[in-house]
């Protein structure tokens, strides 16, 4: 085999394999920024959940002090 054919199918090879490890970085961004979006939504649907509950005790705790006369 000559040697010219050897180096393009090494040079080949080299490039298919640099393309693959990129695509594959790519594939792990792209993972990384998904699991950080879905942990961002769920934190804020925590966080509405949180200022509803608060919301729901500050008018309990004003409905049941208002409930008994003050002496």
């Amino acid at each position: 085999m000559p040697f010219a054919l050897k180096a393009a199918a090494g040079i080949g090879g080299s490039l298919l394999a640099i393309i693959a490890l990129v695509i594959a970085v790519l594939k792990g961004v792209l993972a990384l920024i998904a699991f950080i979006t879905t942990a961002i939504k769920i934190l804020i649907v925590l966080l509405f959940i949180v200022v509803f509950v608060g919301i729901a005790i500050a008018i309990f705790r004003t409905w049941k002090s208002n409930r008994h006369p003050k002496e």
